[in-house]
């Protein structure tokens, strides 16, 4: 058992409530250090931790699906770490567990906190840690119950034909890549030509649509590849990719609200959708997801996707920067675009 005496915890908080996007200033650094589980605790050395869009609406004040990240507090993250200390029957040290580990090298939960945080073992012979913090994870969670549970593939009829923004990100690459599986068409939106290309050669989508070709590639390839309208659109992005794909959709259609990223660093008020009365002329459905609505299922979503990786049916793909101190660098990624597949901090090494 790792001598918890000789550890410090290094930190990152949450200072200031950003305006537009998050700056290196409005964190704090602090270390503090590691102490003995409570009776019933348990004490995980972070090893990874996942970066998601979702990060930068926990930053504002406001009621939500979850409470705000206070002020002074560790910021949330979900990530995969190792117990080095346990005061609890159900997890011995060294075993690999998922959690709310949150921005810091070692994350203490008593056993409220591991219920209520829902702190649970993992097998690394099922998917590795990268892949248990993308499509066995929060991101495939996400895509599995949004596109089966509100999506609801073949509900009009079989081979119906699905879009997905934000096409190569986390969510989308999953829910792509099960749509497919379904027996759906499947039509991504993705930035630039390479992360299309992917999405396309190795991914299985039958066409992706480059949205930074030009001002209007939107609308000419939804025309082009979608031209019996859209049946399911599963929305990581809202703003005008949104508006666009609305007056495109077809009677009955499902549009899932996953995540809105275009408008997540607004420093005025959101875009919500100008195309709305589409829904009402094609009595077309919009119902957002959000994944701990599911956890009493996610065991099912993840035997039936880790079976999907096992026979080659389905992807994961990773995009991994190393180091607890380029978060704040890091996270931006997820804003500019510049991150290529699921967005992964590595905290140590296994």
């Amino acid at each position: 058992m790792t001598n918890l005496s000789t550890l410090t915890n290094h930190q990152i908080r949450l200072a200031a409530r950003p305006m537009g996007l998050p700056k290196r200033d409005g964190w704090s650094f602090t270390e503090e250090p590691v102490t003995e589980p409570a009776a019933g605790g348990i004490v995980v050395k972070t090893l990874s931790l996942s970066l998601d869009p979702a990060m930068r609406g926990w930053m504002n004040e406001g009621k939500s699906y979850i409470p705000p990240v206070g002020i002074g507090e560790v910021m949330r993250a979900g990530g995969i770490g190792k117990v080095i200390a346990s005061a609890n029957p159900k997890f011995a040290v060294g075993d690999t567990v998922t959690g709310p580990l949150g921005v810091q090298e070692y994350a203490s939960f008593d056993e409220v906190g591991i219920k209520r945080g829902g702190v649970s073992k993992i097998d690394l012979h099922v998917g590795s840690i990268n892949q248990w913090l993308n499509v066995l994870g929060m991101p495939g969670m996400t895509g599995y119950f949004g596109l089966m549970d509100v999506g609801q593939p073949g509900l009009t009829k079989a081979g119906e034909t699905v879009v997905v923004s934000g096409a190569a990100g986390a969510v989308g690459q999953t829910v792509g890549q099960l749509a497919k599986i379904k027996g759906c068409r499947v039509v991504g939106i993705a930035g630039g030509k390479a992360k299309c290309d992917w999405v396309v050669n190795e991914l299985g989508f039958d066409a992706c649509i480059d949205y930074k070709a030009s001002p209007s590639s939107v609308k000419d390839g939804l025309k082009e590849h979608c031209p019996n309208g859209v049946d399911i659109y599963f929305d990581n992005v809202g703003g005008e990719i949104l508006d666009t794909v609305l007056t495109r959709i077809n009677k009955k259609a499902r549009i899932i609200i996953c995540g809105a990223i275009s408008q997540y660093n607004n420093t005025t008020a959101v875009q919500g959708p100008k195309n709305y009365l589409s829904l009402l002329v094609n009595r077309a459905r919009m119902e957002g997801i959000v994944v701990f609505d599911y956890a009493d299922r996610y065991s099912i979503a993840i035997a039936e996707m880790a079976g999907y990786l096992r026979e080659g049916k389905m992807k994961s793909k990773e995009d991994v920067v190393v180091g607890l101190d380029t978060f704040p660098e890091s996270l931006l990624k997820l804003f500019n675009g510049e991150n290529f597949g699921k967005l992964v901090l590595q905290v140590a090494g296994v």
